[in-house]
């Protein structure tokens, strides 16, 4: 089932390290199957509130994502990121297809 890391950054600061770590995670990402569906973008918060932005990044499983985050690939590059952006980043498991929010009631 896929699962996703989500980072809910509350800012970064532009700089040639934030550029460094953009062109060289989609290498790191794709040994893991891991792919964007969110980077930043336009927000727009409808109920409380919110930091400036969202990544959301999906994996087949969650095993991948701690793979991936603890690759030395990976590893090699996040202090360029967490440097220069204060972010909460966790990971959350999906739901299977035809998956309906009455399901969860037992």
């Amino acid at each position: 089932m896929a699962a996703y890391a989500i980072a809910h950054f509350h800012s970064v600061e532009p700089c040639p390290d934030i550029v460094e770590y953009l062109r060289r995670i989609d290498a790191t990402l794709e040994p893991f199957g891991g792919r964007f569906l969110v980077h930043g973008g336009n927000v727009e918060t409808i109920e409380g509130k919110w930091g400036a932005g969202v990544i959301v990044i999906e994996f087949p499983d969650r095993e991948r994502i701690r793979n991936w985050y603890d690759s030395p690939e990976y590893q090699q590059i996040l202090g360029l990121r967490t440097a220069h952006m204060v972010a909460d980043v966790i990971t959350a498991d999906g739901v299977p297809d035809g998956y309906r929010a009455a399901d969860s009631v037992h």
